[in-house]
């Protein structure tokens, strides 16, 4: 399809067409684990690269390859590479840039599955990391090694909204020959592209926004063909992280409907941290569309709106978060994000409990900090809820 065409427009048609032998309108699901070879002659080829065609879903599926096709679209990408879930795709696209003996410099306020794989996981193959508690490029700069091989961060970050100036870290990247690896789960590709600031590297845990409904788990890798080709060969494939074509169908649906429901979530979370910044039970927001924020003017520039994700400290530390978590009625309280309901979470009680107290302090998680991923609810519900919830 033509890159050339709308945003929305890409989102709805960008890899699917009709089938050709039915003329079904929607992608079929091809829940086959092998596909049939003519004869032993393509089924050589086809093993041996030769010749494309589907030989079994852990190497390619039509319904999968329609996904990575439609959000390559969307990103600007080159080529994406589907994956089971959101940490397969993040260890998948890390695995496939260091090796032991390296060094990688990420951002310190990070989801907390990727910073326990960067700070627990990997050092048993020999890889160490470097987390950065600041914004500054500078101070990523500083944390540079001789064998730093990999640039990892997030903007907005989980869950405390930092913002990051993602031209600038892929200029200094890009500078010492090293790729910058960027999970936009947060802000996804309806308002920031970041391979379009110079990121050579975006994951998603496509289980979220672009999935949008809460019912199909996945993530996705997108770069460059060559780099999109080695990580299948050699990293999701031995590794078995593939995406299922059940799933990959459900993301596929949900991604038609994502313009819509990111404007509708980023409309509804603009009047909920506007609500909760007045609240005299509330401390601190975080929330990037709130000119308080101090990445404010930074995501003015690089996102085309703030989002839908809200944090915010309440008065009373640890046990106030967990009260504001058991009163509410319309928040759901899950640990997901992006999905058309409204959820809630408190961070120091699930997500980043395993996170020692002082590092959690020193990324910004305090005791009383709750993470809102704001739905498409109407507004008024929302924060109705938020007003008696904060009652106590």
């Amino acid at each position: 399809m033509k890159d050339e065409y709308a945003f929305a427009t890409l989102a709805v048609h960008a890899g699917e067409a009709p089938c050709p032998a039915t003329g079904a309108l929607d992608t079929p699901i091809y829940q086959s684990t092998a596909f049939v070879s003519a004869d032993s002659a393509e089924m050589a080829a086809v093993y041996g690269e030769q010749k494309f065609a589907y030989m079994y879903t852990r190497w390619g599926n039509p319904t999968i390859r329609a996904l990575e096709q439609k959000v390559a679209a969307l990103e600007g990408a080159e080529a994406a590479l589907a994956t089971a879930s959101g940490m397969a795709a993040i260890s998948s696209a890390i695995l496939g840039c260091v090796k032991a003996g390296d060094h990688i410099v990420a951002s310190r306020s990070l989801y907390g599955g990727a910073y326990n794989l960067l700070n627990e996981n990997l050092p048993r193959l020999g890889i160490t990391t470097t987390f950065v508690g600041s914004a500054r490029v500078e101070d990523f700069e500083k944390a540079l090694q001789p064998n730093t091989r990999l640039l990892y961060f997030e903007s907005p970050s989980n869950p405390v909204l930092d913002i990051l100036d993602i031209a600038a870290l892929a200029e200094l990247a890009h500078s010492r020959s090293l790729p910058a690896m960027m999970d936009n789960t947060f802000a996804t590709p309806v308002l920031q592209q970041p391979l379009a600031l110079g990121a050579t590297v975006v994951v998603h845990s496509s289980t979220k926004y672009l999935c949008g409904h809460g019912d199909a788990l996945g993530g996705i890798v997108l770069g460059t063909n060559d780099y999109i080709s080695e990580l299948s060969h050699q990293i999701v494939r031995h590794f078995g992280g593939v995406s299922s074509p059940f799933n990959a169908w459900l993301i596929l649906r949900g991604i038609r409907t994502l313009p819509l429901r990111v404007a509708a979530q980023c409309a509804n979370a603009q009047q909920v941290a506007e609500f909760l910044a007045a609240h005299p039970r509330v401390e601190r927001v975080n929330y990037p569309g709130l000119p308080s924020h101090p990445g404010h003017a930074l995501a003015r520039k690089q996102m085309k709106g703030f989002g839908a994700m809200i944090s915010f400290e309440v008065q009373g530390g640890y046990e106030s978060g967990k009260k504001v978590m058991d009163r509410v009625k319309i928040f759901a309280r899950a640990a997901s994000l992006g999905d058309t309901r409204s959820l809630i979470v408190h961070s120091a009680s699930t997500s980043h409990r395993a996170v020692p107290h002082e590092e959690r302090l020193a990324i910004g998680i305090t005791d009383g900090l709750v993470r809102l991923s704001v739905g498409i609810e109407a507004a008024e519900d929302l924060i109705a809820d938020l007003e008696q919830a904060l009652a106590f």
